[in-house]
């Protein structure tokens, strides 16, 4: 049913995973994924990927194990002005961009100021996807989000590893149906991602799919159904 998953990390992430991108293709090819977005996190976060690393990933290849490969990153959001931690060059390189929050590079704000960072980060051309915006610990105006994605040509992510029950963002249920009834409603589609820090969850949307059934989500708002309309989305 679903073509590929666009948010994973490998060794280059930090976090204590000894995977390799090859890993993970390999086990994108075991879930029957089509394809696989690498997005390791920004150089502001301890212990990941420098500015080189990212610098070289054009030059990596495109297709391992029969799974095409984009080549992205999950940027950090520093301020709550927008500001991002990779420059405008090295994310040119890149095939697209997840902007996210993390307590080691900003403090929750307010509902005003969370948002505000969000929008000010998807105007860069490269940012397609909003990660994780369901964070109980950064609350934002889900309308406002939606309405400022859908302007500058951005998706938000349903993310599996938050639903999870093993998550540690807190109960984010309640925002990530929020997060659905705002798509639904200005009919600007979502992504589901695993943010699999290893090979052990690739292709796993569990908790995401669960609340799409309960919500009836239409599937037609999925980009996860076909991979050439993902890459037509983050190519425009």
């Amino acid at each position: 049913m679903y073509e590929f998953d666009p948010h994973l990390h490998c060794i280059a992430s930090g976090h204590g995973t000894t995977h390799t991108i090859t890993d993970l293709a390999k086990q994108a090819r075991e879930q029957h994924l089509s394809m696989i977005g690498l997005t390791d996190h920004g150089p502001a976060t301890m212990h990941s990927g420098r500015v080189s690393y990212f610098r070289n990933l054009k030059y990596a290849p495109k297709n391992r194990c029969g799974v095409e490969i984009l080549y992205g990153v999950e940027l950090n959001i520093l301020d709550y002005k927008g500001n991002i931690d990779l420059d405008y060059e090295t994310l040119e390189s890149l095939d697209y961009a997840i902007i996210s929050m993390h307590p080691q590079n900003i403090r929750p704000g307010s509902t005003e100021e969370n948002t505000f960072a969000y929008v000010n980060a998807m105007k860069h051309p490269k940012v397609k996807i909003v990660g994780h915006c369901d964070d109980t610990k950064y609350p934002v105006d889900y309308q406002a989000l939606v309405l400022a994605a859908k302007h500058y040509g951005v998706v938000l992510e349903l993310n599996n590893s938050s639903l999870s029950p093993e998550g540690y963002r807190g109960d984010t249920r309640s925002n990530a149906r929020s997060i659905l009834y705002w798509c639904r409603y200005y009919r600007h589609p979502i992504v589901l991602s695993s943010d699999s820090h290893g090979k052990e969850n690739v292709g796993d949307f569990r908790y995401a799919i669960e609340l799409i059934k309960e919500d009836e989500f239409p599937e037609e708002l999925i980009l996860n159904t076909s991979t050439k309309r993902f890459k037509s989305f983050i190519e425009a």
